[in-house]
């Protein structure tokens, strides 16, 4: 008999991460780059996340993101009745969360349409037909100018994994307990088949290599990525084709280096693509070129091509800031020809004027050695330092006080559940309308504050201690209260002097 779940791991919860490439402004940000028009993110827009997961970004985002109106489903009733319950605790009511499966959520005749329509992890692990529910859904639904991000594992790099794959389901399958030590019996039999001198894992040793990273992920994640009964890797062009019958079109991925060749490609690739002229193509010619195993794709539904004055003024008006300090920015990029060094005379100036806080291209363009890069070449370093995570898109100036009254009510309630647990790892930022990494300890140490605590290091020492928790520091718990004590004197330090600089920048304290 069929059941809810469709085949779809639901034993066990997905894990609570934070998906950048979900944020408006990254999203906007993508279209920029591009060269193509895009409704602001400081819009009242009307957002879409189909299957949210436990729904942690969609509620960092809403919290990050007041005007925007949040609609997010997850087929999985435990995951929305603990997205509503952080919804709840945060004050948002800019988000509803729904259980609805896809094709109940294509019936209902109360939502509005959309400006973005988000999937992250969807799209390779539901069947067929659920496809083309959500396809028929962002046909309807989805406003013209609207855009969406689809993220889907990829051919042709997935497919000396896929035996793998294969292999731990069928093992799973036979064995018996919990989700969990199903998973664990089957990774130790590959890792058996591997240790027979196995000939496919041999003459494949980048499934090897795999094999390791899966031995080392939560087991949360790996039942959810691999175990579920749909499962399938796609090549871009096929992706694409069916996302035409919904008017769509490609822009871009949310990988921003890959928007610069000279860093995500050889002379060699460069050359080969250059003979290709046919968009689908292309991207499929790419992929084989780098071997791409995931990818974080960008429609839109009616691109319009910004003409050269327009796009360098949209570029000249978009705000970004530091999500690191200023000494820590790191002067490399790891391209497909190995490392390579950030000309310091480019880089360096742009660093330099954003380190006093978030500003935009018009703002810093007035120091001359900024504005002697001339705009290709600015724009090009703006796209690699927002590509390696050291500087972020940036909603306005505007509006941004009421931004931060409502991300101060969602920081704290998540500050309050790292007491209990690690699960939370990130806060909003009303500058960027996003998140920021901040781990349990930096959380502590925030809560201590908000609630007066004299001593922030004694106050998350004592928290852990209460309950039987102890650091566990190069392999060693510290069982030793003065010694437990001490290692969260130094995290407390570091905290101070290396992440506050940075979340005051962002507004997240």
């Amino acid at each position: 008999m069929a059941t809810w779940t469709s085949g779809y791991v639901s034993e066990i919860s997905y894990t609570q991460g934070f998906y950048r490439e979900l944020t408006p402004a990254v999203l906007g940000f993508v279209a920029l780059s591009k060269g193509v028009s895009a409704r602001k993110a400081e819009a009242p827009l009307a957002y879409c996340e189909l299957g949210c997961g436990q729904g942690f970004s969609a509620n960092v985002l809403a919290a990050a993101n007041p005007h925007v109106s949040f609609h997010a489903t997850d087929f999985n009733p435990t995951h929305v009745a603990g997205a509503r319950a952080l919804a709840a605790a945060a004050g948002s009511s800019n988000i509803r969360f729904y259980d609805d499966a896809f094709a109940d959520f294509l019936a209902r005749d109360d939502l509005p349409d959309f400006d973005i329509v988000s999937l992250h992890g969807i799209w390779s692990w539901i069947s067929a037909e659920n496809r083309r529910v959500i396809v028929e859904f962002i046909r309807r639904r989805l406003k013209v100018g609207g855009l969406v991000y689809l993220s889907y594992n990829a051919l042709p790099g997935w497919a000396s994994g896929m035996p793998l794959r294969r292999l731990l389901v069928d093992h799973a399958a036979v064995a018996t307990g919990s989700i969990e030590k199903r998973i664990d019996a089957a990774l130790a039999f590959s890792e058996r088949i591997r240790s027979a001198n196995s000939v496919y894992f041999r003459v494949n040793p980048g499934v090897g290599e795999r094999l390791d990273r899966m031995k080392a992920s939560s087991r949360n994640y790996l039942a959810h990525e691999h175990l579920n009964r749909d499962w399938e890797p796609f090549y871009h062009a096929d992706v694409a084709a069916e996302l035409d019958e919904a008017k769509l079109s490609f822009v871009g991925s949310t990988a921003l280096l890959d928007h610069v060749d000279a860093v995500s490609l050889t002379q060699e690739h460069r050359d080969v693509l250059a003979d290709v002229p046919a968009p689908a193509l292309r991207e499929t010619v790419r992929d084989f070129l780098v071997n791409q195993q995931f990818r974080r794709d960008v429609f839109q539904k009616g691109p319009i091509a910004l003409n050269a004055l327009d796009l360098q003024d949209a570029w000249a008006d978009q705000r970004f800031a530091l999500s690191i300090r200023r000494e820590d920015a790191v002067m490399h990029v790891d391209g497909a020809g190995g490392r390579m060094g950030l000309i310091a005379e480019v880089y360096a100036p742009i660093l330099d004027a954003f380190a006093s806080g978030p500003r935009t291209i018009r703002q810093i363009a007035a120091d001359a050695a900024i504005a002697g890069l001339g705009w290709a070449r600015l724009r090009q370093a703006i796209t690699v330092l927002v590509g390696t995570d050291q500087l972020q898109p940036c909603l306005g100036e505007a509006g941004e006080s009421a931004r931060a009254e409502r991300t101060r009510a969602f920081n704290r309630a998540v500050v309050l559940r790292a007491r209990a647990s690690a699960d939370l790892g990130c806060l909003a930022s009303p500058v960027t309308g996003s998140g920021v990494a901040v781990d349990r300890f930096g959380q502590l140490f925030i809560l201590a504050e908000i609630e007066g605590e004299a001593d922030p290091a004694q106050f998350a020492a004592s928290i852990l201690e209460a309950q039987g928790q102890r650091v566990v520091k190069d392999g060693r718990r510290l069982e030793n209260p003065a010694e437990h004590l001490a290692e969260f004197r130094a995290q407390y330090e570091a905290f101070q002097t290396r992440r506050r600089p940075v979340l005051t920048a962002l507004g997240v304290v």
